[in-house]
């Protein structure tokens, strides 16, 4: 797009000494603000298009069991839409569904299995989920699924978000899972209810003995949500559970973490 805009600008930021400057730049840009920025009046459209690589399809996680809505597949999608660099942005796919699509609408969907983050094979092994937001959809499977073939195992939901009275997703159906024994326990942490901001590692750290103690009794552990920071806040969390609770030294922790991922038993879809 260099070539076609003549930017002397856009030619300094793509230089090999101006990563940082580039990065700093690119940071919460789109497209159109390259045209903007950058116009090359003289360009056809077809010369645009032809620059651009296709839009990557948008992975979301089922958040239903078929076992328990036979012929649905839900999902768990918050609009994204927020301000930057002076104009108002959106999520492509999130308000696409939000805004655009109606009932009686069809989208293109396809099944992206993750071979790699699944219930344990027994039901009555105990399992350990923690997803903020909407990393909470698949455990909503999950419990459900338990629940469809009564499984005997305990199930432990620590889930996050900003506030209680907006942001609390299945709210009534985790309470309904509590009172029929799908769910053993649940756990909350909601950041902007209080002055100090609550996270779901503070709850994990909170609740090290108890988690410890379900680990050690074979517990699987799953984690759903932000790669970028709740995932690396989750495993640091857990890595000062297994040192403060389980006697590991850092070193330690860390293999023992490490065991679980080979085994299976601690999982991870972040994104």
């Amino acid at each position: 797009w260099q070539t076609h805009s003549g930017s002397k600008q856009l030619e300094t930021l793509l230089g090999d000494e101006s990563r940082k400057l580039f990065k700093d730049w690119s940071w919460g840009r789109q497209i159109v603000d390259l045209l903007r920025d950058f116009p090359a009046p003289k360009t056809e459209a077809q010369e645009l298009i032809d620059t651009l690589r296709m839009l990557p399809a948008r992975l979301y996680s089922i958040s239903s069991s078929p076992r328990e809505h036979d012929g649905e597949v839900h999902l768990t999608v918050a609009a994204v839409r927020y301000d930057g660099h002076g104009f108002s942005r959106k999520g492509v796919a999130s308000t696409c569904l939000a805004d655009l699509v109606v009932e009686g609408d069809t989208v293109p969907v396809f099944v992206s299995p993750n071979k790699r983050f699944r219930l344990p094979e027994n039901d009555a092994l105990p399992i350990i989920m923690v997803g903020p937001g909407t990393g909470v959809a698949p455990f909503r499977a999950f419990v459900e699924d338990r629940s469809t073939r009564e499984g005997s195992g305990p199930s432990w939901l620590i889930f996050g978000d900003q506030r209680f009275t907006y942001d609390f997703l299945y709210q009534l159906e985790w309470q309904d899972h509590l009172k029929s024994g799908a769910l053993t326990r649940l756990d909350v942490a909601f950041s902007r209810d209080q002055p100090e901001k609550i996270y779901v590692q503070d709850r994990i750290r909170e609740k090290g003995q108890e988690i410890w103690n379900w680990l050690e009794k074979g517990a699987h552990f799953y984690v759903c949500g932000d790669a970028s920071r709740m995932a690396p806040d989750v495993h640091a969390a857990l890595l000062d559970v297994v040192q403060s609770w389980g006697g590991r030294t850092p070193e330690a922790a860390d293999t023992y973490l490490r065991e679980l991922k080979s085994i299976g038993r601690y999982q991870r879809d972040v994104y």
